[in-house]
């Protein structure tokens, strides 16, 4: 639950009338004056958000700028305007800069939908030679334009406003590959580690910075771009968002599970993904779990989820999905392994195996899908509780009571039925005259015994052919 956001005016007429002393007429310092008297007002009771922050010291450059026709001091509007500029841009992009490596301020500002050359005047206010007044005005023009259209318009009429739509995210599957490829490079032949150290740390720095990445995106799909309190955006469950696509691309084959079957080799003695996987995955997980204390837990729910999951009900493919068992069964290790070597924190550890523990048993118990082979969500199960025998006592007997297993016929079966069917037709005759006799429509009767009311025998010369109850064949 979001906690209530304070804005510094009271009522919404109050901004939009901000607005329109703003926007309606260029020309009219009147009305600028008033809006500049208005917003500092604002900000001397509570802070103010960016937005309207920068939208105050632009106006007072361009008030400075418009009234003054011939200005003592051309350099001082243009430090004036560039100062502007950089607080507007910095003050956007600063609070999505998470993460353990700096991203460039050109692709945040592009997530955002600011203007790239926007930027690359700021970069040229700080670092180049000052860009002309000239240059820097037209800046002003397009920022104010910017805000109104990106901050004031839709939170004066929220209805109205377009949607935000995040930009398309890289893919992250080559950047896995690469850093597959490296880690086998290094792990069969230890002496080259010096020598691709640099190339794997750079892929692991690709790997962050995309999780920054998709944190911001959650940020643009939330509306959330600073226009308010930052106190209030839960960052966290943005990025636990992040992590959970990032634990997706590490599910697909060819990832954590080896693409090919005959590398699905697990240890005899333990509950352990193949020890090739390890080698190769076990450097980045650590990473990973280094910069989020939260991704082992994340990525054993995702594994649990994919283990549960009915992919006949959440899948529509003309093309039938087949099961992969072995594949299951790797995922099912990987979970234990990320929970028994990741969070090593004993208390953390704790907790976490009681959640997926819960997930696992709300899964497996009763209202589960029959339909999906549970081997190795019920393996996994089995393991976490290992050590425990009370609980893995319960276990045990909850699946046996949630899941029984399929009844096999055996030819004492068919005997019984044959029995009953023998003492059915041993019954008296009834008799000729009673109503409930069947008639011959009901089928041919045998000759040798009389079978009860409402009861025939067909035998291999009719046209019954065997099908599953309540299955209606034509003709039968």
């Amino acid at each position: 639950m979001r906690l209530p956001r304070r804005v510094p005016w009271t009522s919404i007429a109050e901004l939009d009338q901000l607005c329109a002393w703003i926007y309606t007429d260029e020309t009219d310092l009147d009305f600028k004056i008033k809006a500049i008297n208005r917003l500092s007002a604002w900000r001397a009771i509570t802070p103010l958000p960016h937005a309207l922050d920068s939208t105050l010291a632009l106006l007072c450059v361009l008030v400075q700028d418009t009234s003054d026709p011939q200005p003592t001091s051309y350099l001082y509007l243009r430090h004036s305007y560039a100062a502007a500029m950089l607080r507007l841009v910095n003050g956007f992009v600063d609070p999505l800069q998470r993460g353990m490596y700096a991203r460039s301020i050109a692709s945040i500002a592009n997530q955002l939908g600011l203007p790239s050359w926007l930027v690359e005047l700021r970069h040229a206010s700080t670092h180049e030679d000052l860009p002309s007044l000239e240059l820097l005005r037209q800046a002003a023009r397009e920022s104010m334009t910017w805000l109104l259209h990106n901050y004031f318009l839709p939170t004066i009429n929220p209805s109205t406003a377009p949607a935000l739509t995040p930009a398309p995210l890289r893919p992250l599957s080559p950047v896995l590959k690469e850093y597959k490829s490296l880690r086998k490079i290094v792990t069969r032949d230890a002496s080259l580690k010096s020598q691709y150290q640099h190339e794997i740390n750079s892929v692991l720095r690709d790997i962050e910075r995309w999780i920054a990445e998709v944190t911001v995106s959650a940020n643009v799909a939330a509306g959330d771009l600073g226009w308010g309190n930052t106190g209030n955006i839960d960052q966290s469950a943005k990025e636990r968002w992040a992590l959970e696509q990032l634990c997706d691309a590490l599910l697909e084959k060819g990832a954590l599970v080896p693409l090919s079957k005959k590398k699905r080799v697990f240890p005899t003695q333990a509950f352990l993904p193949p020890p090739s996987a390890v080698s190769v995955w076990a450097p980045l997980l650590t990473e990973l779990y280094t910069a989020h204390a939260d991704f082992p837990v994340v990525l054993a729910h995702r594994i649990v989820t994919h283990l549960l999951a009915d992919v006949n009900a959440t899948r529509h493919d003309v093309v039938p999905i087949t099961v992969d068992p072995t594949y299951d069964a790797c995922l099912a290790r990987w979970a234990l392994w990320v929970l028994d070597s990741l969070a090593t924190d004993c208390d953390v550890d704790s907790e976490s195996r009681k959640d997926v523990v819960a997930a696992l048993i709300t899964g497996l118990g009763p209202g589960g899908s029959p339909d999906k082979d549970v081997q190795a969500a019920t393996a996994l199960l089995h393991a976490l509780c290992a050590g425990n025998a009370e609980m893995d006592e319960a276990v045990s007997l909850l699946l046996q009571q949630s899941r029984p297993s399929l009844v096999q016929w055996t030819p004492d079966d068919i005997s019984v039925m044959h029995e009953r069917l023998t003492a059915l037709m041993a019954l008296p005759e009834p008799d000729s005259t009673n109503a409930d006799t069947p008639s011959s429509m009901d089928g041919p009767v045998s000759t040798e015994a009389t079978l009860a009311p409402g009861w025939r025998l067909l035998d291999s010369n009719s046209n019954w052919n065997p099908s599953p109850m309540g299955v209606y064949v034509a003709g039968g």
